[in-house]
């Protein structure tokens, strides 16, 4: 039973993932996004989680799991950013010694941390699920848009190989992360199918503010949770939490790469970017209470605020996100809000019946990030190259080189790729790596004998019978 004189329930989603970059370039595209992504997000954020539920996408899993990234991460956290700090703290300008000095206590206990689970990062995430603290939620192999798959075999290859593995690592209830919360009418056949129960969409440019407070019905079974756009956008605008001019700049390092300058200017002060963490996550509780006692006075029934983000923007994008993470975990209960895993909200939230409208939470909350001129040649051929392949396994293709030609398809056809081409955030990086996975498939299927073990990690339970099914 909720506690008497609460104002509603808040169920935190956290979105953990990562593109495949393990052994495609470190500084400044590929691995280190990886391992600053564990230093400073994953490993903290799971050390105070409390009652959230979290996303682990299984590309992101399939590189923790190998000892291979495990050894060069410890090694980057050693070398790159306890070395670099050591070294900065005593020629920084004075104003950024405190800085130098706080970046330097987090990598060192995030060095604590990752010890503490035998150096498997992967771990981390398991034991926090084990403990009861977090619900993890499955998701497809390697974040790909689903509704533009060109097929419903290659459809299937991404769910069945993305819940088969999340169900050998941490056993399955059910939940799914929608890569980019891209939805269309009927994908939730499909997900029910592969035993889907809930997962997430943002409905945000089609219906009222407060409809986002109430799961969705969908008759094919599986509960649709509108995240609530509104909320999420008192941390995740151009003015939200991370700009206070009182936080560490992102792009604002030595030449080490130590974050040493502020948001509004001159040295970061570690004390007064984290007092104004604690203040923010008062203010989010505080607003999250308001719009839940709305939704109970319009609606007459308690309310469910669904507030969904990355993982990485906590402690990696913005420094103090972990310290405002868990003033909200610590605070939630005094300001009237109930926090519960998204298991425990369907447990208490009955859906209600209404249509679901095609959407994503990207840009204009459409496919066209994904799916428009700007980056036609990346989705058209991805799907090309679905339908070669399809074509190739009905001519016979089988054993390593088929293993190896649909590994290298879930490489082409994640969603990472046309998102950083079109925004221009990893110069030609993304782009090339598209057409790297494309023409390894390619060689896979012309030239069945040659042998490439470079993405051997991916999708390591990957079958090949959801493309071999009629």
């Amino acid at each position: 039973m909720p506690p008497e004189g609460s104002a509603g329930d808040l169920a935190i989603v956290l979105h953990s993932h990562m593109p495949y970059v393990e052994g495609f370039g470190t500084y400044p595209f590929g691995e280190e996004w990886l391992f600053d992504a564990v230093v400073r997000s994953y490993l903290p954020v799971l050390e105070v989680a409390e009652k959230l539920t979290m996303t682990i996408t299984p590309v992101l899993a399939d590189q923790l799991e190998d000892p291979g990234v495990a050894e060069r991460l410890r090694r980057f956290l050693i070398e790159w950013r306890i070395g670099a700090a050591e070294q900065d703290s005593p020629e920084v300008p004075a104003e950024c010694r405190d800085a130098c000095e706080g970046e330097l206590a987090r990598y060192r206990h995030a060095l604590e941390l990752l010890d503490g689970h035998e150096g498997n990062p992967l771990r981390s995430f398991q034991a926090a699920a084990e403990e009861g603290r977090v619900a993890l939620a499955a998701s497809s192999a390697t974040h790909a848009v689903l509704p533009l798959l060109a097929t419903r075999e290659g459809l299937r290859l991404q769910l069945d190989a993305g819940i088969r593995s999340h169900r050998r690592r941490f056993g399955w209830d059910g939940g799914f992360w929608l890569p980019e919360c891209a939805y269309v009418p009927g994908l939730e056949w499909r997900l029910a199918e592969e035993g889907v129960r809930w997962f997430c969409v943002d409905q945000s440019a089609h219906r009222e503010p407060l409809d986002a407070l109430e799961p969705v019905a969908t008759e094919a079974g599986p509960v649709a949770l509108s995240i609530d756009w509104e909320a999420i956008q008192w941390l995740w605008s151009l003015d939200g939490y991370p700009s206070d001019p009182a936080h560490a700049q992102f792009a604002g390092k030595s030449l080490r790469g130590v974050r040493i300058w502020k948001v509004g200017g001159g040295g970061y002060d570690p004390a007064a970017g984290e007092a104004a963490a604690r203040r923010q996550a008062g203010e989010f509780l505080t607003a999250t209470a308001a719009r839940l006692r709305e939704f109970a006075d319009s609606r007459g029934r308690r309310g469910l605020l669904v507030f969904a983000i990355d993982t990485e923007l906590l402690g990696h994008w913005w420094s103090e996100g972990v310290t405002w993470l868990r003033e909200v975990l610590a605070g939630a209960a005094a300001a009237g809000v109930r926090l519960l895993t998204v298991p425990e909200a369907l447990a208490e939230h009955p859906p209600v019946e209404r249509p679901l409208v095609a959407s994503t939470w990207g840009e204009d909350k459409n496919l066209s990030t994904w799916d428009s001129p700007a980056v036609s040649d990346l989705a058209w051929g991805a799907r090309w190259l679905e339908l070669r392949l399809l074509r190739a396994l009905s001519s016979g293709l089988r054993g390593a080189a088929a293993i190896r030609a649909a590994r290298e398809l879930l490489a082409t056809q994640a969603s990472d790729w046309a998102f950083l081409d079109k925004r221009g955030q990893a110069g030609d990086y993304a782009f090339q790596r598209a057409i790297f996975h494309s023409e390894a498939a390619l060689e896979a299927i012309d030239s069945p004998a040659i042998a490439d073990p470079r993405m051997s990690a991916l999708a390591p339970d990957l079958s090949l019978s959801p493309l071999l099914q009629p």
